[in-house]
């Protein structure tokens, strides 16, 4: 008979498991960060519980070594913060900053660690973000850019795809190394091409432009084809990205199956042309829901984009918001109900951090529901 555990491990899969927990470390960060002043407080507080999340014994010395000395060249008495090891073999190493340095000013040290280490993989972090490098370019040395990036105030389903495979159930060593070439390449090949969306080339201007204009590229001629093609990429993208988002919001409503007496008339009429979902705006979402889950299921908590804000709502029921983001301007407002349906207010908002701060009025919101 499968145990409590197992029953919920089949329900949830892996990689979204993996997700909720980071979230949790991710309101455990954002909670205690003002309290953390060292960089050893940074890994007792930060650094071990992710370690943890991927599956290993930080109480098991030999699994999570701390503090392993390793002695390069004259320099003896030299520590790596953490070896983490499978089969009694290392294979990732840590170099932990404290939360306020910037994660990727220290490579050159741990550039050292990796070259006299037997891992393939080494992580730098600051407790927020984990930067994970291996020796793609040259065997036993260490790549100047991370090939995976865990950000976990910016979590992308994508790179927990990838963690993943870093966990201690499923560690693959072929399996990340495989992923970790194809990310580096499709790292490169996306920087360019958000270069090439800010300031068209001449060569993709040209590629373009002459497949359907036959007279010659003039100097003024391609400053006109520049800004042209500039416009044209980035209509593109954005138009791509709101249907697909319509989409799936639209999949969401059916999904939930609202119940139409409950469904306010006005926003049936909205043009939905004219309604761009926005990243921030699906951020946001994302950041109530988080929030939300300590109290009821993700399920519960539902989209509504309209011309003049992104609303949550519990149960998909217009007579039910949760909160509502207003974009649309220069500044930001999140417009809160804890006081009531008919009651928002709104709060300026300098950063979408600050939404963690109305946790208490969020929570009350779904208590008066």
């Amino acid at each position: 008979m499968a145990t409590f555990e197992q029953t919920i491990r089949i329900i949830i899969p892996e990689t979204m498991e993996l997700k909720l927990k980071l979230e949790q470390l991710h309101q455990r960060v954002n909670g205690l960060k003002d309290q953390i002043n060292t960089e050893e407080a940074t890994k007792n507080a930060f650094v071990m519980p992710f370690i943890q999340i991927l599956g290993y014994d930080i109480f098991n010395p030999t699994e999570v070594i701390p503090e392993h000395i390793c002695d390069i060249g004259t320099k003896k008495g030299e520590k790596i913060d953490y070896v983490i090891k499978k089969n009694n073999e290392p294979i990732l190493i840590f170099e932990c900053k404290h939360w306020k340095e910037n994660a990727d000013a220290h490579n050159s040290q741990l550039h050292r660690y990796y070259h006299v280490s037997k891992a393939r993989f080494g992580v730098l972090t600051n407790g927020t973000i984990y930067n994970f490098y291996s020796d793609l370019e040259k065997p036993n040395i260490m790549d100047e850019k991370p090939f995976l990036t865990i950000d976990i105030e910016d979590l992308k389903d994508s790179s927990i795809k990838i963690l993943e495979s870093f966990t201690k159930n499923e560690y693959n060593l072929e399996q990340i190394l495989d992923s970790a070439e194809a990310l580096k390449y499709i790292k490169a090949i996306r920087k360019e091409f958000e270069k090439e969306i800010e300031n068209p080339s001449d060569e993709l201007v040209k590629l373009l432009v002459n497949r359907f204009f036959d007279k010659p590229l003039t100097a003024s001629r391609m400053a006109t084809f520049k800004e042209y093609t500039k416009k044209a990429l980035t209509t593109s993208i954005n138009e791509s990205i709101s249907y697909r988002l319509k989409s799936a919001l639209s999949i969401n409503e059916r999904l939930d199956k609202p119940d139409e007496s409950k469904v306010n008339p006005i926003d049936e009429n909205i043009d939905a042309n004219k309604i761009v979902t926005t990243d921030e705006e699906l951020d946001a979402f994302q950041i109530v829901k988080a929030i939300l889950r300590e109290k009821i299921p993700a399920n519960r908590i539902s989209p509504r984009d309209t011309q003049s804000y992104f609303g949550v709502l519990l149960d998909n029921n217009n007579r039910k918001p949760i909160c509502r983001f207003h974009f649309n301007t220069s500044n930001k407002w999140v417009e809160l109900f804890d006081k009531g349906k008919d009651s928002g207010e709104k709060t300026l908002l300098n950063s979408l951090d600050e939404i963690y701060g109305f946790r208490t009025q969020l929570h009350q919101t779904i208590a008066n529901y």
